[in-house]
């Protein structure tokens, strides 16, 4: 069993589908179930079972989850602290993924690390907005993506980054799909599938704010990767995202004259010392790859 494995597996786990892993890992689809089967066969035992929206995982599936997530951040730490030891500068930043990003995001910082750090490496890890503030503060990675507004400790700082702007996800045959934009009266009474509190409050908050009090919040919620499979179960409802997240079965709609802003921004310690991280904060910073991608 490998480490690449167990990264493998958990991708698949946070996302739920095997396409959206695959994108999130930069391997194709086909090696990546590959790779899962493999590391089944080893177990012993299925961890996921497969339908045609995506994935879900067994009992036995979950209790994996949890000890590979241990095991490669333990395996993070061993690295990160026998190059300490050995008096090693550390070229590796660990890149929080938030879930949901703009890919192109990501990508710009990493090119941007390779840029002012030659030969560094960049790791991964994903997570939402309170999972990247809390692996930021125990140190388990050195830059973190998050949705704003967000409230920081002291020993934090930001950097904005981009803007997004969100609209109304439905299915193609919800009575309001017919309509190429709707207004915030239409989305009255309507139930909203949005994400959990706890993923970004504040963000969350803000959203809700700017929806007004019409909408109904559902009694149930969903990761990013999950709102879409969940509107094609409760076809009444609305959920909101980019039009990224439009596909033939859930359609995007703007809304007329209260457009919803996604804001993201980098996160890091202020007393990182990190040199991968201190490279790409000198002079510019990251406003290299700061732009606005508002959709219109």
């Amino acid at each position: 069993m490998e480490l690449r494995q167990m990264r493998y597996f958990v991708g698949v786990a946070e996302e739920l589908h095997f396409g959206k892993a695959a994108e999130r890992l930069y391997i194709s689809t086909p090696t990546l179930s590959q790779q899962i089967k493999q590391l089944e066969r080893e177990v012993g035992t299925t961890l996921l079972i497969r339908h045609s929206r995506g994935v879900e995982l067994t009992p036995a599936g979950q209790v994996f989850l949890a000890r590979a997530r241990e095991t490669i951040q333990a395996a993070g730490l061993a690295l990160k602290d026998t190059r300490r030891a050995a008096g090693l500068d550390e070229p590796v930043l660990r890149l929080g993924l938030l879930n949901g990003i703009p890919g192109w995001l990501p990508a710009a910082l990493e090119q941007l690390a390779t840029e002012r750090f030659p030969n560094s490496t960049v790791t991964l890890e994903a997570g939402t907005t309170t999972d990247q503030l809390r692996m930021l503060t125990a140190g388990e990675i050195d830059l973190g993506l998050v949705r704003t507004p967000i409230t920081l400790p002291s020993a934090i700082t930001s950097e904005h980054l981009a803007a997004e702007e969100l609209g109304v996800l439905l299915t193609a045959t919800h009575p309001l799909a017919a309509r190429p934009v709707l207004t915030l009266d239409d989305l009255t009474d309507l139930e909203l599938i949005w994400i959990p509190r706890a993923a970004a409050p504040e963000f969350h908050d803000d959203l809700l704010r700017r929806l007004g009090p019409g909408v109904r919040l559902s009694d149930i919620s969903m990761s990013h990767s999950q709102l879409r499979s969940a509107l094609l179960v409760r076809r009444s409802a609305i959920s909101l995202g980019s039009r990224r997240a439009a596909t033939p079965d859930v359609v995007w709609r703007p809304i007329e004259g209260s457009p919803l802003i996604a804001r993201y921004a980098a996160v890091w310690r202020t007393d990182s010392r990190n040199p991968v991280l201190q490279a790409m904060t000198v002079g510019p910073g990251l406003t290299i790859v700061s732009q606005q991608v508002v959709v219109d």
